[in-house]
């Protein structure tokens, strides 16, 4: 697992990079503010019940949550799982409001 920030992640979104990115969060969190991706939350993952991304194996993954702990977690999960290119946004949704706002990309 590597460390993205969320400088690095905003970047990449508005070169209209491709990315893997999952919310690992329950969906009240979800609902109040995302920046995109696959919602899989965190249970999921620890249930292995991780079919619907199977293939992205060996992609580039990027897991956020709300603090990036649970995200931090999701990344070791999933390697556990057979992952090869796990990456956890730094600060979760907290760095991200706290420096972009509540702003989708």
């Amino acid at each position: 697992m590597q460390n993205i920030t969320v400088d690095q992640l905003k970047s990449r979104i508005e070169a209209g990079e491709q990315l893997n990115l999952i919310d690992v969060r329950e969906d009240i969190e979800r609902s109040e503010f995302h920046i995109g991706g696959r919602h899989i939350r965190l249970r999921k993952i620890q249930d292995m019940d991780i079919e619907e991304i199977e293939n992205l194996k060996n992609e580039e993954v990027i897991c956020y949550c709300r603090s990036g702990n649970r995200s931090q977690m999701a990344c070791l999960m999933l390697e556990h799982q057979g992952f090869t290119n796990t990456h956890n946004l730094s600060g979760g949704m907290l760095e991200w409001t706290n420096k972009f706002g509540n702003l989708q990309p």
